[in-house]
């Protein structure tokens, strides 16, 4: 679209009051006549006009917009010209990003109509929802609807991406990039890093709205999607009305600006600096992602803005100014599962552009996603086969460095090698003698970088300036080296975080951690019983599709186990049962059921004992075919 027409105040003439947005193939293209000279020096330019009468006017009322006249019947193809109401939106024509309240009915229904479909019909997008459902019974979703019952805001998540956020959840990235892009489909995703350091989706929406009331509904639908449990930490881009819905919504949780996005609209913003001065771009992003300290980044961002004298600067100014919530070095003592300040986990802008063109359609698009799931699902399975089957290579003869190999997964681990390796080259000086120990760390070749490391000889533990283990999960360098030097043996339990760790998905820790966070008998719940039970039941499938053979396998030793339960809950305490629990010959249930001193306490007792058992044989599955499949390899 562009703008084809507009009428300004006639007492004011600085005021628009109306403007008439027209379809780039608007009207009928007349050649000029030119002179022989003319000719030779113009290239014929090929004109996009073929008559479309596509138009939609807005015309100002008091302090908001309205659409007075539409049109949106196309003579030719919608796929080149659909997607350019986001750059409507984005030149700030019908009010802006944070203002999106100000569009009027006809205006959201063509918004809907680019992405439901011919006539906003949403009925594609409900069908794709009810099977999901049908095919996943902890499938959750959720549709906002405005006063006229059309679709504003869809949310769903499936069981893969609950059991995903119950593991991983503690770290957020809430992604809108979607509104850096021509696309305009306005998907948006919860997401996160795994164990592996691979991406992973805790849910997603479709934002068509971005008003404060859209965005407290849509994360208070996700959160209670997600058992009610915030996470510790959220990342998202930089929106007023998104700012204030989480102050709302999340008012416990970090929340961070990502520094990827402002260092990203700070390339467009000094294009023509960066222009006049190539080296400025790699020095701004070195200062904020490399430096090690406070200090350090605050002198160097004032020598960058020295050298190419960008005092007057606004936009670095503006970024300055918020550099507390944007800046990782102001937020250390928060966990954010960054391994790496240079790290980047891969943003919806790269899947956007890796899968979809101008001319996807939403059933499409949702299937491509999906389809992008199931790969993601896969890179697990084989890190997971990975790490299990190959043993991970020590540089060192260090009993901390073979610990930290046989607890984490082989990503974590090579990370954590990196830290170990650099915690050598270090002077280590104790500043402080007693019970507390203070240490001083520093280089040679920069002196000016100093950490300090107090060690508490009681309990075994160590804390550093640099808050590196609060901020990434990983010790850091400094404390690494003080272990060295006064306990190189092993690393206290506590510093190894089981969502790093080989067990980050172990059933049993998550099953723990469910009861203790839901304070329940799951005896006394059908839905309680159901959650727990899908986790192993997750576990399960997780480990059996890993290939085709594992799949066959799995899937006979599910359909036995399925006959075994049926067999259980028509005679609870006899029978059958016997034979499915000494598949690991674990007689401490089977005891419990047939230990004839007992007392029965009625249909409580045997809830207990049918679900333990159910959960026993889904555990003994895994355990057996996995040492099965081990060997086969």
């Amino acid at each position: 679209f562009r703008v084809g027409r507009s009428r300004r105040s006639k007492g004011t003439e600085e005021v628009v009051v109306m403007k008439r947005f027209v379809c780039s193939r608007e009207g009928v293209y007349k050649k000029k006549q030119t002179s022989p000279d003319e000719a030779t020096r113009k290239r014929e330019r090929m004109s996009m006009r073929e008559g479309c009468n596509a138009m939609m006017e807005v015309v100002r009322e008091s302090d908001h917009w309205v659409v007075s006249k539409l049109e949106k019947a196309h003579n030719h193809d919608l796929g080149t010209c659909s997607t350019k109401v986001g750059y409507l939106r984005a030149r700030g024509l019908l009010g802006g990003s944070d203002k999106v309240t100000m569009l009027g009915p006809d205006e959201m229904a063509f918004l809907r109509q680019n992405v439901l479909g011919e006539g906003g019909d949403a009925q594609g997008l409900i069908d794709y929802l009810k099977k999901a459902q049908a095919n996943d019974p902890a499938f959750s979703h959720a549709i906002q609807v405005d006063k006229n019952g059309c679709v504003v805001n869809v949310f769903w998540a499936d069981a893969r991406a609950k059991a995903a956020y119950r593991h991983f959840g503690d770290a957020v990235t809430f992604d809108t990039s979607y509104k850096k892009n021509k696309y305009m489909m306005p998907f948006v995703t919860f997401s996160g890093v795994n164990h592996h350091l691979q991406p992973v989706i805790f849910g997603c929406a479709l934002l068509m709205e971005e008003t404060e009331f859209s965005f407290v509904w849509l994360f208070e639908t996700w959160l209670s999607a997600m058992g009610g449990k915030a996470p510790c930490s959220l990342v998202t881009d930089q929106n007023r009305a998104m700012k204030a819905a989480i102050v709302k919504v999340f008012p416990n949780s970090c929340h961070r600006f990502c520094k990827r996005n402002i260092l990203s609209r700070t390339k467009q913003k000094l294009t023509h600096v960066y222009t006049e001065h190539p080296t400025l771009r790699d020095e701004l992003e070195s200062c904020v992602l490399e430096s090690e300290t406070i200090a350090t980044f605050e002198t160097k961002w004032a020598s960058i803005i020295d050298k190419y004298d960008l005092r007057k600067n606004s936009w670095l100014q503006a970024i300055y100014n918020i550099r507390q919530k944007w800046v990782p070095l102001y937020l250390m003592d928060t966990f954010f599962a960054e391994i790496a300040p240079t790290w980047k986990l891969e943003s919806m802008s790269d899947f956007y552009r890796k899968y979809f063109n101008t001319k996807t359609t939403l059933e499409v698009f949702l299937n491509q996603f999906n389809l992008s799931m199931a790969s993601q699902y896969e890179d697990e399975a084989k890190a997971d086969m990975d790490t299990y089957l190959n043993k991970a290579t020590t540089k060192t003869a260090s009993l901390i460095e073979k610990q930290a190999a046989s607890t984490y997964t082989k990503a974590i681990f090579s990370k954590f090698q990196e830290e170990f390796t650099e915690s050598l080259g270090f002077i280590i000086q104790k500043t402080s003698d007693g019970c507390i120990s203070k240490y001083s760390i520093r280089k040679d070749e920069d002196p000016t970088e100093t950490f300090y490391v107090t060690y508490n000889a009681s309990n075994k533990m160590a804390k550093c300036s640099c808050k590196y283990f609060e901020f990434s999960g990983i010790l850091c360098r400094h404390i690494l080296g003080v272990y060295i030097i006064v306990d190189p043996r092993t690393l206290p339990p506590d510093y190894f975080l089981r969502r790093w760790t080989r067990k980050a998905r172990d059933d049993d820790a998550l099953l723990e951690d469910y009861n203790n966070y839901h304070d329940e008998d799951p005896s006394e719940s059908i839905t309680s019983r159901y959650n727990v039970l899908c986790v192993d039941a997750i576990r399960c499938a997780e480990k059996g599709a890993g290939s085709e053979e594992v799949y066959k396998a799995t899937k006979d030793i599910l359909q036995k186990a399925y006959q075994e339960i049926i067999a259980y809950e028509r005679n609870p305490g006899r029978g059958s049962q016997r034979d499915a629990i000494n598949i690991n010959e674990d007689v401490t249930i089977d005891d419990a059921v047939n230990d004839q001193s007992m007392p029965d306490s009625g249909p409580k007792v045997h809830l207990i004992l049918y679900y333990k058992f159910i959960r026993r044989i889904l555990l003994n599955i895994i355990l057996c075919y996995w040492c099965k499949f081990s060997r086969w390899y």
